[in-house]
């Protein structure tokens, strides 16, 4: 096909979508959930907490259940949260968003009640809320992003950076001789009673988005019933503290962080991990 005949044929179809638009509610196949705001994120290009934020809202929206969730976001770059959510929300101070999640849901039983945390926040500051809040079984859903680094801070070392991984305060990467070896914060709250459901989960690929919302949909409805606690992991990437492009970061993670933070249940209903 030559420029001319491309021409004209670009022509055509622009007269054809100008006459009859195609965007009618029959033909859409994706749209934004109403649990979801109509201000633009502000995160990076190709990081993943736009997808984790997508598909929690998708869960609450399919559930029915809007105007019964609330969510807890603390600092780190789910600081904004608030914003994006079209909920109750709240802020808690860094590493505290599961005790005020707990304070929330033992005040409102009702509610349906989710964190949502950094690996600088939960698995940091916030170990000992961590815990805690798992060891009692509190009936809520802690949801992880992990995505090895500090990402608003400047792209410090955290506690689930991998060995040898490079960050601002690991310039010659992570020696654990020195720094100690990534923790598996998942791996360790999965072996306490409290907890019901622990599950890690990524979205780098369409097929892990699906298996991460299921994660998020059956936690949400195990509350209901009152088993205990849900922590569901979400290894992502970070293309500008890892300093890639979004393609090479969602490489890096699958030949990188999914080895080393392998995906899928570590404690399910029936007790066991899968």
């Amino acid at each position: 096909m030559n420029e001319k005949t491309m021409l004209e044929e670009n022509k055509h179809f622009e007269e054809i979508i100008a006459e009859e638009s195609i965007c009618t509610n029959e033909n859409l196949v994706y749209e934004k959930p109403e649990t979801l705001t109509d201000i633009p994120m502000h995160y990076c290009p190709g990081c993943g907490h736009g997808v984790a934020h997508r598909i929690i809202a998708e869960a609450i929206a399919e559930l029915g259940i809007q105007e019964d969730t609330i969510g807890v976001a603390p600092v780190g770059c789910s600081v904004f949260a608030y914003n994006y959510f079209n909920i109750d929300m709240t802020e808690a101070a860094h590493g505290r968003a599961s005790a005020a999640a707990t304070g929330i849901k033992r005040v409102l039983p009702e509610k349906y009640v989710f964190s949502y945390q950094g690996d600088g926040d939960l698995a940091a500051i916030g170990t000992g809320e961590t815990i805690h809040t798992c060891n009692r079984g509190e009936n809520i859903l802690i949801v992880f992003i992990n995505n090895g680094i500090y990402g608003m801070t400047g792209g410090q070392m955290a506690p689930t950076t991998l060995p040898g991984m490079k960050s601002t305060t690991s310039p010659f990467g992570r020696d654990v001789a020195m720094m100690g070896y990534p923790l598996k914060i998942t791996d360790l709250i999965a072996t306490l009673p409290g907890v019901y459901y622990a599950t890690r989960c990524a979205v780098n690929t369409p097929n892990n988005v699906r298996k991460a919302k299921k994660a998020i949909l059956n936690s949400f409805k195990y509350q209901k019933e009152k088993k205990g606690l849900c922590f569901v992991e979400i290894v992502t990437n970070c293309p500008s503290n890892w300093k890639m492009t979004p393609l090479e970061s969602n490489k890096w993670l699958e030949e990188n962080m999914l080895p080393y933070y392998p995906l899928g249940d570590l404690k399910t209903p029936n007790g066991k991990g899968e």
